[in-house]
């Protein structure tokens, strides 16, 4: 069975996790210590010690910085979900703002309405007299009538 470079790339990437190369210095870790265990000399011994505490150090300094950035991506959710949060709630007044001036609208529309309604009317009560005007044109057609039914009476007087 053939492995393709894309396969064993694959899962070099799975196992490395986020990229730092920790699975490269736990197997060069192990070989330190493999090295260290079958080392001869006090020197070589000492050198392979060396080496692995300083593999070790860079393997706790990845794994601070690893917590770290898990730390600092855990408050930025929070502080994500607080933004979201706080979006929501604005779209909400936005949408509770946009119903009072739909509200608004329809009351403006109505009182327009009303408003050129009102001086249709008040034109066409403009071509008009007043009624203190039209009661006194009737006064005094009712005075002209009378008078002329006074001439009247006395021309059929006359006439009998």
């Amino acid at each position: 069975m053939a492995v393709t470079d894309d396969e064993v790339i694959r899962k070099r990437l799975l196992i490395d996790g986020d990229g730092a190369g920790d699975d490269r210095r736990i197997n060069l870790l192990l070989k330190s210590f493999i090295k260290w265990c079958n080392s001869g000399s006090q020197e070589e011994g000492y050198s392979q010690y060396q080496r692995m505490l300083g593999t070790l150090a860079q393997c706790e300094f990845s794994m601070g910085k690893t917590l770290l950035v898990y730390d600092m991506n855990l408050r930025e959710m929070l502080n994500y979900e607080t933004i979201y949060k706080d979006i929501e709630n604005n779209i909400s007044a936005a949408h509770d703002k946009i119903a009072d001036c739909k509200k608004q609208i329809l009351r403006a529309k109505r009182i327009r309405k009303n408003r050129q309604e009102y001086d249709a009317l008040a034109r066409v009560i403009q071509q008009h007299p007043d009624r203190h005007e039209t009661l006194q044109q009737l006064e005094a057609l009712g005075k002209e009538l009378q008078h002329l039914s006074h001439i009247k009476e006395s021309v059929e007087d006359k006439v009998k």
